[in-house]
């Protein structure tokens, strides 16, 4: 397995590596020798989160680096550590338990990571040195740099057909099957709101399908949403709306990598596979607001706003995967600013309509500090979403819980004996903070994986 930046098996001139608490900090300072705990104080160091320090050797070069954490389970604590020390191989000499260690290696990993198709990084990372077994936290750190990096590339490289390609890619590497449903081929096959979304890009829309995995195995459907750029559609988003709609095919990055971790690790899983992959653009054959679309379950949409396009395409694309009937639907998608305004960024929001599974998702989140926070599929905002002329309309006049009624949107797709989850993700880091780079970020995506490899067995 090829090694992201900040992290190597070469212990060539590795340097001692220590990780210290600020609670634990006196203790470990009163076992070092007396010059070092002079150099420390007269440095102030303390061993507060987000700290580091080198320590000289008697001839001036550096002896070992020390890094002050918080929560030694949180990967996010170690995100500091590869730019904060110099660009050399350190060993970690300290004793961390298992899960201790895969935070910081994943720590590592996520602080080193820098998107650079474009231009190299500004500066290397220092390297940590990965001893012994190590593959499950190294693919999942692999399935979160997928998320960021697809979600980082702009649409000009990312488009519709850009993310048939990855797919592609990962179905011949994996022995996958895949099937790609396109353009006016979605009438005829009967996915007609994915094509009226995207029917006005000069890029074909379409419904990208893979499947992998024994008949013999649970079967999970895993649903992504792939608007590869929103202008908003005729109801066209303002400048600083639109800046960064590249990141709209978020949900779809989050999908496909969860589906890459599980086939990379070969868990006792049949995944599917659906990426509903369009560009809301403008155009003369534009959907628009008023409209009456048709969708794949037969229930009619009337269109309030065409920047409400998300749950649209991913309407057709959740009937099709509940007519596969599988053990557990889950879907992720940027659908709504309302979530955000709710919860901030660093919280997706979780709807289930099956308690087990949020309850496990929701575990899964508070022991790998991925963290997601559930809110309620509460029916009686349905009203938000009436139309006078068609069975449903996929928004309203009314601002009121526009995260809820998106998720009731997408419910109404969901057969009521189909256990599903959907998560309402941002995908996205608005500055740079330790272990998270502006840019593209994995929301709930280990979350996910532990819950499904639990239900593995």
């Amino acid at each position: 397995m090829t090694l992201p930046a900040g992290l190597t098996r070469d212990s060539t001139n590795a340097l001692p590596l220590h990780v210290v608490t600020r609670p634990d900090y006196a203790e470990w300072r009163g076992a070092q020798p007396a010059a070092v705990g002079t150099w420390l104080d007269a440095q102030g160091f303390d061993g507060s989160a987000y700290t580091a320090i080198l320590v000289p050797d008697t001839d001036g070069s550096i002896a070992a680096g020390v890094i002050g954490v918080g929560d030694r389970l949180d990967p996010a604590a170690y995100g500091h550590a590869s730019l904060a020390l110099p660009a050399r191989t350190w060993r970690l000499v300290d004793t961390l338990d298992p899960a201790e260690t895969a935070a910081l290696q994943l720590g590592w990993g996520l602080g080193s990571y820098r998107f650079s198709r474009y231009r190299p990084p500004l500066r290397v990372p220092g390297s940590l040195l990965i001893e012994g077994d190590a593959d499950d936290v190294l693919a999942e750190l692999a399935a979160c740099i997928r998320v960021r990096d697809l979600v980082n590339t702009p649409t000009e490289h990312m488009g519709p057909d850009q993310l048939e390609q990855v797919c592609c890619e990962i179905a011949e590497r994996f022995g996958a099957h895949i099937e790609v449903v396109s353009g006016d081929d979605l009438l005829t096959r009967n996915f007609p709101a994915i094509h009226a979304v995207g029917r006005a890009s000069h890029r074909a829309p379409r419904l990208i399908t893979l499947t992998w995995g024994s008949d013999a195995h649970p079967h999970i459907a895993i649903c992504g949403k792939g608007v590869c750029f929103d202008t908003g559609g005729l109801d066209l988003k303002p400048a600083d709306g639109m800046r960064n709609m590249k990141k709209d095919m978020g949900g779809a990055a989050h999908a496909i990598a969860l589906a890459e971790l599980i086939m990379s690790r070969e868990l006792p899983l049949r995944i599917s596979l659906y990426i509903p992959a369009v560009e809301n653009s403008i155009g003369p054959n534009a959907f628009r607001p008023g409209e009456v679309i048709d969708t794949r379950a037969g229930l009619s949409v009337e269109i309030d706003n065409t920047d409400a396009e998300g749950r649209v395409v991913l309407c057709d694309a959740l009937t099709f995967a509940a007519e596969q009937k599988p053990e557990l639907l889950l879907d992720f998608a940027t659908l709504t600013g309302a979530a955000r305004v709710a919860l901030g960024p660093d919280l997706p929001a979780l709807y289930a309509n099956d308690e087990a599974v949020a309850g496990a998702w929701l575990e899964a989140g508070v022991q790998l500090r991925d963290p997601l926070w559930r809110m309620p599929l509460w029916r009686p905002y349905w009203r938000y979403l009436t139309s006078t002329i068609a069975d449903i309309a996929n928004g309203g006049p009314s601002k009121m819980a526009g995260s809820i009624t998106a998720a009731l949107y997408l419910e109404r797709f969901v057969p009521q004996q189909q256990k599903w989850a959907h998560l309402d993700v941002y995908s996205w880091n608005d500055s740079d903070r330790p272990g998270k780079p502006a840019g593209g970020e994995a929301q709930g995506l280990r979350a996910a994986y532990a819950m499904l490899k639990a239900r593995a067995g």
